[in-house]
């Protein structure tokens, strides 16, 4: 672990006393998404209402600097430059570096159509199916643990090879028991276990990006 990443670590647990009872599940979860993005795999991330937002919210920090610039590197910045002159340059100076993520809430037509069509109780599944590798992550919110949409998607990608995270409440639902790992966190209050998961996933976006990236 980074000098850097260990202070983010001691720094967030000070602040959140009452995941320590979670840290290991917690510090586990950075584990599986570490060793994804390492070895080229992506997250697939899903839920519902605001586990929906906050599935969105996730891609956005993996997919772009969070609290760091994460400038291309400078062999891929002389290659823009190289093959596209002044232009490319630019290009590649606005350019991060992302870390593949998919909100599988983000894709109405598809949803729609499956809905419609097949199973609406599938949506996620069905996308988890066709996305998931070997190698990859899924993480399933849910403030109860027993969403039916997210606990079959993350079936489906276990069958797929991927790993899986839950994020849940204290309980753990039908969900806890499907995953690699589980965040189960100390509250059981719908909007108290969105602010955990909140705070969580925040956390789990810097280690990740403080491990990986330079600056």
């Amino acid at each position: 672990m980074k000098e850097r990443t260990s202070r983010l670590t001691d720094g967030f647990f000070a602040r959140h006393e009452a995941f320590g009872a979670i840290k290991t599940e917690i510090l586990g979860a950075c584990g599986l998404l570490l060793d994804a993005f390492r070895q080229g795999g992506k997250l697939l991330a899903c839920g519902n209402g605001g586990s929906c937002a906050d599935a969105d919210h996730i891609v956005g920090e993996l997919m772009k600097g969070f609290l760091l610039r994460r400038p291309l590197p400078e062999a891929e910045r002389a290659a823009f430059a190289e093959r596209f002159g002044g232009e490319g340059a630019a290009i590649a100076a606005k350019l991060q570096g992302g870390l593949p993520a998919v909100s599988l809430c983000a894709h109405a037509a598809l949803m729609s159509a499956f809905e419609n069509d097949v199973d609406p109780a599938l949506v996620y599944a069905q996308q988890a199916y066709a996305y998931a590798r070997p190698g990859d992550v899924f993480l399933g919110l849910s403030t109860s643990g027993n969403a039916e949409n997210v606990r079959a998607a993350a079936m489906a990608a276990k069958i797929r090879g991927a790993k899986v995270i839950a994020l849940t409440d204290e309980g753990g639902g039908k969900l806890a028991p499907l995953a690699d790992c589980a965040v189960r966190t100390p509250e059981r209050e719908t909007y108290r276990v969105q602010e955990c998961h909140l705070a969580i996933y925040h956390f789990l976006c810097a280690y990740v990006e403080s491990e990986l990236f330079d600056e």
